[in-house]
C-alpha cells in the first residue's frame, strides 16, 4: 500500500513539473490561440456556424427569461407554457452543439493540432453534474501531454457535459410538470442549467476556432458543407458575414 502511494505521489510531482516546463496551462498561450485570426476563408465558415449557435442560444435565453419573470410574478400557466417552448428550443441548441462536436471529432484525425486546448474550470459552472464532470476530467487529463489526445478528450468532455445537463433539464421538466405551482428552487435550477449550456456552447465554438487553425481551407469547406447538410435551414455558410459573431464567445450567459 505504501509503495503504491509513493509511486502515485512521484507521478503527481513529475506530471506537475512537466506541465510547467511545457507551459500547458499558460493562459497567454490559450488567449493567443483564441484570438489568432482565422483568415477570410476559414472565418466565413466559422462565423456561419457561430451565428447558428448564437441565434439558438439567444432565442432560448429570451424564452427562459420570460418564463422566469412570469413564474416569479405568479402567472403559473403562462410561465409553464413558456417553459415548454423553452424545452423545444433547448433541444435545438443542445442538438446543434452535439452535432458540431461530433463533426469536430470526425475531422480531428486530419487536423494539425499543436497548441494546448483550453482548460475548463469547474468553478465557472453552476450545476452539480457539470461541475463533477469537469472536475473528474481535469483529474484524468493531468498526465496527458499529447496535443491531439488532449483535444479529443476535451471534445468528449464537452459532449458528456451537454448530455448530462440535457438529461438533468428534462428530469427537472418532468418533475415540475406534476406540480400546480413551481417553487423558487425550480426557477433557480432552470437559470443554472441555461447558464451552463450557454457556457458549454461557447466552449464548443472556441474549440472549433482552435480546430480550424489546423485544417486546410478545402477541409474546412467540406466541414461546412457536411454540417449544412444536417441543418438545411441554415444560411449557406459562404454567405456569412466575417467577424461579426465572435463577440458571443466572450459575453456572459443571457439569463438572470
Amino acid at each position: 500500500m505504501m509503495t503504491w502511494l509513493l509511486e502515485g505521489m512521484i507521478l503527481v510531482v513529475v506530471g506537475a513539473l512537466l506541465r510547467r516546463v511545457l507551459r500547458i496551462d499558460d493562459p497567454s498561450r490559450r488567449l493567443h490561440q483564441e484570438l489568432t485570426p482565422l483568415g477570410c476563408a476559414r472565418a466565413r465558415v466559422f462565423d456561419g456556424l457561430a451565428e447558428h449557435v448564437q441565434t439558438n442560444a439567444g432565442i432560448l435565453a429570451v424564452v427562459l427569461n420570460q418564463a422566469m419573470e412570469e413564474g416569479l410574478a405568479g402567472n403559473s400557466e403562462l410561465a409553464w407554457g413558456l417553459v415548454q417552448l423553452g424545452a423545444s428550443q433547448w433541444g435545438r441548441l443542445a442538438g446543434t452543439v452535439l452535432a458540431l462536436l461530433s463533426q469536430m471529432s470526425k475531422y480531428l484525425p486530419v487536423a494539425a493540432v499543436y497548441s494546448p486546448v483550453r482548460r475548463m474550470r469547474p468553478e465557472r459552472f453552476k450545476s452539480e453534474k457539470v461541475i463533477d464532470c469537469v472536475s473528474v476530467h481535469q483529474a484524468l487529463t493531468q498526465f496527458v501531454l499529447h496535443s491531439r489526445l488532449r483535444f479529443q478528450l476535451h471534445l468528449r468532455l464537452l459532449r458528456r457535459a451537454v448530455e448530462l445537463l440535457t438529461a438533468e433539464f428534462w428530469l427537472l421538466n418532468r418533475t415540475a410538470e406534476r406540480l400546480e405551482a413551481r417553487p423558487l428552487e425550480f426557477w433557480g435550477r432552470l437559470d443554472f442549467y441555461f447558464h451552463d449550456l450557454d457556457l458549454l456552447s461557447k466552449e464548443t465554438l472556441l474549440a472549433l476556432h482552435a480546430l480550424f487553425h489546423g485544417l486546410s481551407e478545402s477541409e474546412i469547406k467540406t466541414f461546412g458543407a457536411d454540417f449544412h447538410a444536417q441543418f438545411p435551414k441554415l444560411e449557406p455558410l459562404d454567405n456569412a458575414a466575417v467577424g461579426e459573431k465572435t463577440a458571443y464567445l466572450h459575453s456572459g450567459p443571457h439569463t438572470h
